[in-house]
């Protein structure tokens, strides 16, 4: 049709086409790119939020690199990375091989739920209960006691050694059933005879799930790992509710670490650093994470 139709026209066709996207692009603009512009702006800045501001040039974000504290913010998120993406695919990728070979089993229906059910959950919910799982008389510690470990017992939150790896956990426990979702949404495309073919030329579980399964899942994979990555960046609510970034700064993360500067300590130039450079950060993971990508996957 756009070979028969002047290149007038054609003109015409597309700049209607433009004024759907308008809408969208507006939005954005207005809510997510003015805002994210006078971050960056603010960030050249010594500014406390109320009074005048003063040049401050790039000092905010040499303090990024001089400043202890923010920087084991930056090294606790990748922490977390461990364990919002890294455990939740490989579980999850685990639970597919098995699920996907007893997909008529019964019951499974009900178990796919109760994995996904953390999502559908606000996380605000979701951190004050495991606060309440993790207290020295929570669920976690009457587990460990009823088997006989009470010497290992202990406020899991609010040790510096075990505080970190607890929030971790949480973030482990809410990714499981997205990758789940996304790995058997994967599974569902693959052609059933495939698998057939495989298992009449003997081939085992293990070597089908690595021959047959992992190589279609690359795509679901990259999904996952993309959306778990930034989860774990991003993460704030979890860490603010379970413990406030502390104890000291154990569990402290770039985006708490940018609440509280530009909220409690009057260093709104600082916290806009720490913004831009997470943001600059998530664009490049996540462009080096879409690189797992199959070629013909849009």
């Amino acid at each position: 049709m756009a070979a028969i139709l002047p290149r007038r026209s054609r003109r015409r066709v597309r700049w209607k086409a433009y004024l759907y996207v308008l809408p969208a692009f507006a939005f954005f603009a207005i809510f997510l790119g003015v805002p994210l512009l006078q971050t960056a702006q603010y960030s050249f800045y010594d500014w406390n939020g109320i009074g005048p501001s003063t040049w401050a040039g790039v000092q905010n974000y040499v303090d990024l690199i001089l400043d202890q504290k923010l920087r084991d913010s930056f090294v606790h998120a990748g922490i977390l990375i461990f364990f919002f993406a890294a455990v939740p695919v490989v579980l999850a990728l685990a639970l597919t091989a098995i699920i996907s070979r007893g997909a008529r089993m019964r019951g499974m229906s009900i178990f796919r739920t109760l994995l996904f059910l953390p999502q559908v959950i606000a996380s605000v919910v979701v951190a004050t209960t495991w606060v309440a799982i993790y207290s020295p008389n929570g669920l976690v510690n009457q587990l460990l006691r009823a088997v006989g470990l009470d010497s290992i017992t202990t406020a899991w939150l609010g040790g510096f050694a075990t505080a970190l790896p607890a929030v971790g956990l949480i973030g482990s426990w809410l990714g499981i059933g997205l990758c789940l979702v996304l790995f058997l949404s994967g599974v569902a495309n693959i052609q059933p005879e495939l698998f057939e073919s495989a298992r009449l030329e003997g081939a085992g579980p293990v070597r089908e799930f690595l021959s047959i399964t992992l190589p279609a899942l690359r795509g679901p994979i990259a999904v996952a790992l993309t959306l778990t990555v930034v989860a774990a960046l991003k993460t704030f609510d979890l860490v603010y509710i379970t413990t406030h970034g502390g104890p000291g700064n154990a569990t402290s993360v770039p985006a708490y670490e940018a609440y509280n500067r530009a909220f409690n300590t009057g260093q709104v130039g600082s916290a806009g650093a720490v913004a831009v450079v997470l943001t600059l950060l998530i664009l490049i993971i996540t462009v080096f994470i879409q690189k797992l990508q199959p070629k013909d996957v849009e």
